[in-house]
């Protein structure tokens, strides 16, 4: 996995999570308290998912082969993908089902210093956790918002950590306040109420994650930049004249698939035009380095037949990619 796979901020999620998960199960184990089994669970999985996440990055790497010629790229799609489904059986499910069984049958917590320490240390180590994510999604998302980032981002990893870590920290603020109100109160309804809110929150990150994931496994084309790149290189202005029009494929985070149809002179010789391929496809790759498969087709453009034809947009001067 490449650096900007975020290899740093899984690993710096997988450690905080196993510690945390431990201290969360020592808790319930000592105070009875439903939020901490929940919370442990929670951790569990999570750690789980950076190991998902780890094995997909590794799966990634291997070579192409002639049953699949475009590599392993997606791997870390789908893996990805396995960890929204993680967390939502695993995670979101299992705390509330818990919240649910801990109001309808509601004890007071035991040993309440227990669940306290370990939410205040707990909260410690997902901030850790939190700000190397930050830290490593700031060095590739430029000017974006963080909500563009989770949506536009072609590695999977770095969102997929931040709204683990950010949903660990709202849980554990849930978690909290749930303990806090039934040590308050004497009610063990409040953490039960703590807990069946730390399972809808999973619920809905798991949500989320899954539906960009699959807009990635599906396959997402090449960001407006990049495209803009792409057809500005391949054009030389002698041979290339212009775009036709163009498509482009994420075969994975770092691999990028080009196809386009280019207009050439009509009377320029075949030697001609696949030197003008040769040298447009060296442009490319120096503008976007991860642009790994690239497929030109050269024609003789036609101003009629293209706007006669099925799409008018996607020919020179128009907004198709």
């Amino acid at each position: 996995m490449s650096a900007s796979g975020g290899t740093k901020a899984i690993v710096a999620a997988l450690g905080a999570n196993l510690a945390i998960a431990a201290a969360k199960f020592v808790a319930f184990l000592f105070s009875g308290s439903s939020s901490m089994l929940a919370e442990s669970v929670h951790s569990l999985a999570d750690s789980g998912n950076q190991g998902l996440l780890l094995v997909g990055g590794k799966k990634a790497q291997r070579e192409a082969t002639p049953q699949h010629p475009f590599g392993y790229g997606r791997e870390r799609y789908i893996y990805a993908f396995l960890v929204s489904i993680v967390l939502f059986s695993v995670g979101g499910m299992f705390a509330v089902y818990e919240g649910y069984e801990k109001i309808k049958s509601p004890h007071e917590i035991e040993a309440w210093y227990w669940p306290l320490g370990v939410l205040v240390f707990a909260i410690i180590a997902e901030g850790y956790s939190f700000r190397t994510a930050i830290k490593e999604s700031n060095e590739t998302r430029g000017a974006l918002s963080w909500s563009q980032f989770v949506r536009r981002a072609k590695a999977p990893e770095l969102p997929v950590v931040l709204l683990e870590d950010f949903g660990a920290l709202i849980g554990l603020v849930l978690a909290l306040g749930g303990v806090g109100l039934a040590l308050a109160t004497g009610d063990g309804v409040w953490d039960g109420i703590g807990t069946l809110c730390i399972g809808v929150l999973l619920i809905l990150i798991a949500l989320i994650l899954a539906v960009e994931t699959k807009s990635l496994l599906l396959g997402e084309a090449a960001g407006i930049e990049e495209v803009q790149k792409i057809r500005t290189a391949i054009v030389d202005g002698d041979t290339v004249t212009s775009v036709i029009h163009m498509r482009t494929l994420h075969l994975g985070p770092e691999e990028l698939l080009v196809a386009a149809k280019i207009a050439v002179q009509h009377d320029d010789t075949a030697a001609e035009v696949a030197r003008a391929i040769n040298e447009a496809e060296a442009r490319i790759r120096e503008a976007v380095p991860i642009a790994r498969v690239i497929y030109l087709e050269p024609d003789i453009y036609s101003a009629a037949e293209a706007a006669a034809g099925p799409d008018p947009a996607a020919t020179p001067g128009g907004t198709g990619h």
